[in-house]
């Protein structure tokens, strides 16, 4: 008989200790709601925004990509004036945009965006003049065969030439080269440019642009650049063109997640391509909810968004320490509405990697980043 209550009072113990730690646990979420609300509720009282936080002067400019279609929805508009000094157009500077028929260029969506920014005050980058993908294929052609490397080259620099011509004095930095770097064990990606016209493409290219505008700035711009093996191939690429002054800063694409890159690789890669005398922009900022392509679609939950906002803070933690090279942070989005990683790389998944939800109101990660 004592065997038998001493199990019933061990069960009752337990089950009371489970339903404190369960009640404590919905108090602290409904805690955390409030305090966020407030945040919210003083958010909209104010007009500051991120380049408020974050100065040109003190820090690094703040910017966007965006389609030209935002400009014509008021309240993106409205999103856009208040956060960001700097404007990057999220496709309609690619090579299948401004000239998918060759010498038949259409610059209507990219002068839309310029416009814009220049009515506001904003800074434009370019992106991106030399990419393997959102290519035409007859860059590569020569009537029914593959083109020769001279006729490749010379449409590389018309192109580079003829675009950067057109925005000489609007764009004040382009991405020249986008993703040239292998994945894996080779040196260079594998692409049509690099099949006929080797290496040569990429300083062609760089010699093209700091000769069609001798004031801009010219970065090279890649993903994962990060990774020490990636790192160190983006790193002898540079060395070369900055031997012949022909680069004036590197690209590191911030598509990062919730969990990925640690700061140590963000520091040693930054101090890296500092070494060169290179500035560094953070050019295409955004923080995935999802740490593999395995991970099943989620709503956007209070655990995502704790560990997005943990994230977001370590990395602008990061870009602050390096203040003195940094000279733009660019996030790829304005809110969480409409983002490229939706459906990519998982399709029929949607992600939450913005500082902006759907509804464009400010997520706890934003005042993460501002709170230094």
């Amino acid at each position: 008989m004592l065997k038998k209550n001493w199990k019933v009072v061990l069960l009752l113990l337990v089950s009371l200790s489970f339903i404190r730690v369960t009640s404590c646990n919905k108090n602290e979420s409904a805690t955390d709601g409030n305090e966020l609300q407030k945040k919210i509720d003083e958010y909209n009282r104010s007009n500051k925004g991120l380049k408020d936080y974050y100065t040109s002067d003190d820090y690094f400019y703040i910017g966007v990509a965006i389609p030209p279609s935002f400009i014509d929805n008021q309240r993106k508009v409205a999103l856009i004036r208040r956060h960001f000094n700097s404007i990057t157009a999220e496709n309609d500077m690619k090579w299948s945009n401004l000239q998918p028929t060759e010498g038949i260029f259409t610059f209507a969506n990219a002068d839309k965006i310029v416009a814009f920014a220049e009515a506001n005050g904003m800074k434009v980058r370019g992106h991106c003049l030399c990419w393997h993908n959102q290519v035409p294929a007859w860059i590569f052609r020569d009537g029914t065969a593959i083109a020769s490397k001279e006729l490749v080259l010379q449409r590389l620099r018309t192109h580079i030439t003829t675009v950067m011509n057109h925005f000489k004095g609007e764009v004040y930095a382009w991405d020249v080269v986008n993703e040239a770097i292998d994945d894996g064990s080779s040196v260079y990606r594998n692409s049509q440019w690099y099949t006929i016209c080797g290496e040569d493409y990429i300083i062609e290219a760089f010699k093209a642009a700091r000769a069609a505008d001798p004031d801009a700035k010219l970065f090279y711009n890649d993903y994962t650049a990060i990774d020490p093996t990636k790192r160190d191939k983006i790193y002898s690429l540079l060395v070369k063109l900055k031997e012949q002054n022909l680069v004036d800063g590197m690209g590191l694409q911030g598509h990062w997640n919730i969990s990925y890159p640690s700061t140590n690789l963000i520091n040693d890669a930054i101090n890296k391509y500092k070494s060169l005398g290179l500035e560094v922009q953070i050019t295409e900022m955004d923080v995935s909810v999802y740490t593999s392509n395995s991970d099943p679609q989620s709503a956007y939950n209070d655990n995502l968004a704790q560990q997005q906002s943990t994230a977001y803070s370590r990395y602008f933690e990061a870009f602050r320490s390096f203040k003195d090279v940094i000279t733009g942070v660019t996030f790829w989005g304005l809110a969480d509405d409409y983002t490229w990683l939706d459906n990519f790389p998982v399709a029929g998944r949607k992600n939450y990697p913005l500082l902006f939800d759907v509804n464009l109101a400010p997520k706890a990660a934003y005042f993460k980043v501002i709170d230094f």
